[in-house]
Parts: structure tokens; C-alpha cells; sequence
């Protein structure tokens, strides 16, 4: 394997965990992506590979299954194991009810994908960058772990959860020289509401409709700006918005 990079992203099969495969395999980094959609994944494998002249390698996992993520993880060669940047980005909302009308199931599928799914992968993954003294990990979060907004109570729970994480987590690492950075996303257009309303796709596409939403290579440009810095520099916590939306509910939408 060529001297480079090692980059795992979780969430590669869509929106912005692929946009950012695409755009960090065109820089030259070699990749482990993450999914649960198996064909989508090789195909993704074998068109980075095949394009760019880089390594990459597809680990299909459900990040809920503490099982499947430290198999998987256990898998890889020793060459692999030497990641250098990990980008949590898998994660969902499910559902859009008030409290006392939430669906458990729904809210088991959000807690378990977006805090302790991070939270195994996480685990698997730091200790060779601390014993290595060198990495990075970008959590991808949300506005919703800045703000909270009706009938989303738990989803942006689980996000407020992830963004004092990541505090906690750069007080943890910053002895070992790991670098840990947050980014939030305003409103993206990706398959997050495909999966928030069931598929549902007149519903979905409804969110977009009006103004021009962030996309999935916005926010991988974002990542490559962030793990592209000096060693000196850190960029802690980005918050990124469409121009039309100024908060979790304010969004102006063309007559």
C-alpha cells in the first residue's frame, strides 16, 4: 500500500459520508468505508479505486451491533489498522413526533446509530492513535446539537449528546497530540429525510423545496479543509448553514 493517508468513514453508501470519499479519494488519501448496504459499498470501493489510483477497502456493518463493529474492525490488516482520520458520519433522524406520542423503536434506532454506534467506533479506533500519538476524529453532528426544534426532542438529544462528547473526548486526547473536530450541518439535502419520514419521498423532497439546501460535497469540503490544517492548527467546531436558513427554524423559501 502507498505511503498515505489512512481515512475510515462511516455512512460512505450516501450524502455526505460519500460525498467526502469522492472528494478525499481524489486528494490522494486511501480509504476504509463504512455501510450496510453491501452492493452499494463494493461499487463504491471498486469506482474509487478505479478513478483515483487509490487504496480502498469497504467493512459492511450495522455501527448499532457493538459485535459487527469490533469484528469488522478486528478484521483489518495491520497496514489498516493504522488509521489515521475517522470520520464518524453515520447517523439518522427517524421519525418527527412529540414526546408523549414517540415511537420507542424509533428512538432506540436513533440513540443506538447516533451515540453508541460513534461511541463503539470510537472506542475500536482511538487507542492506535493514541499509542501512535497522532490522528484525527471529525464528528459529524448537526445544528440539532446546538438547538432543539419540535417534535425532534430525541434526535437532537442524541446530537447534543455527540457535541459534548467531542468536547470531552479533545480534553481526553489532546495529551496523545489527536486532533478532534465537530461539524455541524444546517439543512442538507441527502437522503436524511428519505430515511427521517420512512420513505416517503414526496414528504422528503417537501424539506427541500424553496431554497437552495447545503449538499453533500459542502460538507466534504468542510472535512478536507479541516484535516488538511498544520499540525499546529485545530479547527474545533464548524456550524455550516444554507445562506436562506438562519436557525433550526427560521428558513426563508422562495414565493
Amino acid at each position: 500500500m502507498k505511503k498515505s493517508k489512512i481515512v475510515f468513514i462511516s455512512g460512505a453508501t450516501a450524502g455526505i459520508g460519500k460525498a467526502t470519499a469522492y472528494l478525499l479519494a481524489s486528494e490522494g488519501y486511501n480509504l476504509i468505508i463504512n455501510g450496510r448496504r453491501e452492493g452499494a459499498l463494493l461499487e463504491l470501493e471498486n469506482e474509487l479505486q478505479t478513478k483515483f489510483g487509490v487504496k480502498c477497502i469497504s467493512l459492511s456493518f450495522d455501527v448499532q451491533s457493538r459485535s459487527q463493529v469490533s469484528d469488522a474492525i478486528n478484521s483489518l490488516g495491520e497496514e489498516w489498522r493504522k488509521i489515521d482520520i475517522l470520520i464518524n458520519n453515520a447517523g439518522l433522524a427517524a421519525g418527527l413526533d412529540e414526546v408523549h406520542e414517540g415511537n420507542l423503536e424509533d428512538w432506540d434506532q436513533m440513540i443506538n446509530t447516533n451515540i453508541k454506534g460513534l461511541l463503539y467506533i470510537t472506542r475500536m479506533i482511538s487507542p492506535g492513535m493514541v499509542e501512535r500519538k497522532s490522528g484525527h476524529i471529525i464528528n459529524i453532528t448537526s445544528i440539532a446539537g446546538k438547538e432543539v426544534y419540535n417534535k425532534s426532542a430525541v434526535y437532537c438529544a442524541t446530537k447534543h449528546a455527540i457535541d459534548a462528547f467531542s468536547k470531552g473526548l479533545r480534553i481526553d486526547l489532546v495529551p496523545y497530540n489527536i486532533k478532534i473536530t465537530s461539524i455541524a450541518p444546517g439543512a442538507v439535502d441527502t437522503e436524511f429525510s428519505v430515511v427521517r419520514f420512512k420513505g416517503d419521498m414526496d414528504r422528503a423532497a417537501q424539506v427541500y423545496q424553496g431554497f437552495d439546501p447545503l449538499l453533500g460535497p459542502d460538507i466534504a469540503e468542510a472535512i478536507l479543509f479541516a484535516i488538511s490544517r498544520p499540525d499546529h492548527v485545530n479547527i474545533n467546531d464548524m456550524l455550516i448553514m444554507p445562506s436562506a436558513q438562519a436557525n433550526t427554524t427560521t428558513l426563508i423559501r422562495k414565493s
